[in-house]
């Protein structure tokens, strides 16, 4: 892989080069990215989706759309930093008028859509969609599916759905977003289809980013910024360099940021928690300052800030010293893995697991999802294949009504339709998914 194809300013359609030296400074190209997706409904939706807690009452724990907004500013920082060392490194860079900010621009946008893909509920959205197919009702459609598909279903991904909310076309809107080759590619931490699941242990084969139905242009994409096709007996690209950093800019912050949520909710002791955050930030942390401050508020922004600080800096170095590596595809490993403060990093992420991922408050909630998401899917599946089938029923036809165009645009094979619908339901936020639940229920609100 090669820079030049990598920062390509490419979009759907077009039919001339973008070149660089041709951007308009005040918005440029890669910050137009960043502002389609802000301005864009299915990123809106991410301010009532779950990040750890379901349905949170409390202002200070975080939905995917102030996650998603914070690690895009860590995105930007990262991609700034490496940026300034790889235009003194690759001259030609320079010479065709990238700046640092490109690399921060690309990294950030990509960053910012992360989690656009992602269904209700947080992750628990997406087993709930994969076990509907799985073990639910929808096993009655496999025979109607290839393999590949039928993986799509029961292994239902965000990541895949999020490539598809930003690429899709529909009527009146050709190339969904239509943001630039190189912030989908930093975008796709997992340039792969669904089979065979996790090839290798390389963490780009760790899940997978593109559904069936966006082959097509994945492919194109792919071929465009030159992502080395290496393997014959799947579809799967070499990870896009600047993915590594978006996959960064994500880990430092649920890492952190997680952890933080849970101390703030009174899930993990705060004395206790604080001694983790410590041992992560022993290099910088100014310890008069520190138990100078006045409250667990103040004590925890400052070690959340230092943090967050340190895993940058490691993050950067990390990328810098592999970027050879990198660009051969032979870096298998999430840049935080091999970083000095791996031991750490893993001591929070198993507080988090055992106090937060898994503490009743949240159990209780994903429990309430899984269900939901199953009778949603039950009922707008049944209709979309009835219409499909040309067996729909005054009741069907109410329930499509209810879908915007977009998805019921796709009802024209089994597998099209199926996927649509996912979509559908995945596009809901948790408030507007359980009001929907109450109502096809028969509970007037």
């Amino acid at each position: 892989m090669n820079w030049e194809q990598l920062l390509s300013l490419k979009r759907f359609g077009d039919t001339k080069p973008r070149l660089r030296k041709d951007q308009d400074e005040t918005r440029l190209g890669f910050e137009v990215d960043y502002d389609r997706i802000v301005f864009s409904n299915p990123f809106r939706s991410l301010q009532d989706k779950t990040q750890v807690v379901p349905l949170s009452k409390t202002d200070f724990v975080h939905t995917r759309l102030t996650h998603s907004l914070e690690v895009s500013v860590v995105a930007r920082s990262l991609g700034r930093a490496v940026g300034k060392v790889l235009l003194d490194k690759h001259p030609i860079l320079k010479e065709q008028d990238y700046k640092v900010n490109d690399f921060g621009a690309i990294v950030a946008s990509a960053a910012l859509a992360h989690d656009i893909g992602n269904p209700p509920f947080g992750h628990a959205g997406e087993k709930a969609i994969g076990d509907y197919f799985a073990s639910g009702n929808g096993k009655q459609y496999k025979a109607y599916l290839s393999d590949k598909e039928w993986q799509d279903l029961i292994d239902f991904e965000g990541n895949a759905n999020g490539f598809k909310i930003l690429t899709e076309s529909y009527e009146g809107k050709a190339g969904g977003i239509r943001l630039s080759y190189a912030t989908l590619g930093a975008f796709m931490k997992y340039p792969k289809e669904s089979l065979p699941k996790k090839p290798t242990r390389h963490v780009a084969d760790k899940k997978y980013g593109v559904f069936q139905s966006e082959l097509s242009f994945f492919k194109e994409l792919a071929t465009d910024l030159g992502l080395d096709y290496h393997d014959g007996k799947t579809l799967k690209y070499h990870r896009h360099p600047l993915a590594f950093l978006v996959e960064a800019a994500d880990d430092i912050c649920y890492t952190i940021i997680d952890f933080e949520d849970g101390i703030n909710l009174g899930l993990v002791e705060e004395e206790y928690a604080l001694e983790y955050l410590i041992n992560l930030v022993r290099d910088s942390i100014d310890i008069k300052k520190y138990y100078a401050l006045p409250n667990k508020s103040s004590r925890l922004s400052y070690l959340r800030a230092l943090s967050i600080g340190a895993l940058i800096d490691e993050a950067t170095k990390q990328f810098l010293d592999n970027e050879s590596a990198i660009l051969k595809g032979d870096f298998d490993k999430a840049l935080l893995d091999k970083c000095k403060y791996e031991a750490q990093i893993n001591d929070i992420i198993k507080i988090s697991i055992a106090k937060i991922y898994k503490s009743k408050e949240v159990l209780e909630k994903e429990i309430s999802g899984y269900r939901v998401i199953a009778d949603l899917l039950d009922c707008f599946s049944d209709a979309a294949i009835h219409k499909l089938l040309k067996t729909e029923t005054n009741y069907d036809a109410l329930l499509l009504q209810l879908v915007p165009d977009p998805f019921k645009e796709k009802i024209t094979t089994h597998y099209q339709t199926l996927i649509s619908i996912c979509g559908f339901v995945a596009s809901m936020s948790d408030s507007q998914a359980l009001l929907l639940h109450k109502k096809i229920k028969g509970f007037l609100v």
